[in-house]
């Protein structure tokens, strides 16, 4: 298995994640991943790539939305990273 934060910035690299909420974009995640991440395992890759300042805050709410969405985007330094890794 990969490094969880690496499989991440590899899958947000090349794919849109943007769902209703953070169990959807796992799911959406793993249907774009062969890495095995768990559920557990991606909170905190998603949480350690927060922190690192690789990806942008995953919770929004979109103007006009009545709702918050759930995305994965890269930060430029996120972009760096994968790159540097592909």
């Amino acid at each position: 298995m990969t490094d969880p934060v690496n499989a991440l910035l590899a899958v947000a690299f090349r794919h849109v994640i943007n769902e209703p909420n953070i169990e959807a974009g796992y799911d959406r995640f793993r249907a774009l991943s062969a890495d095995s991440l768990d559920e557990d395992g991606f909170r905190a890759a998603v949480a350690e790539a927060l922190r690192l300042g690789l990806i942008h805050e995953p919770i929004r709410l979109p103007e006009g939305a009545l709702q918050c969405h759930w995305h994965l985007e890269l930060t430029p330094r996120g972009v760096a990273a994968a790159r540097a890794e592909a």
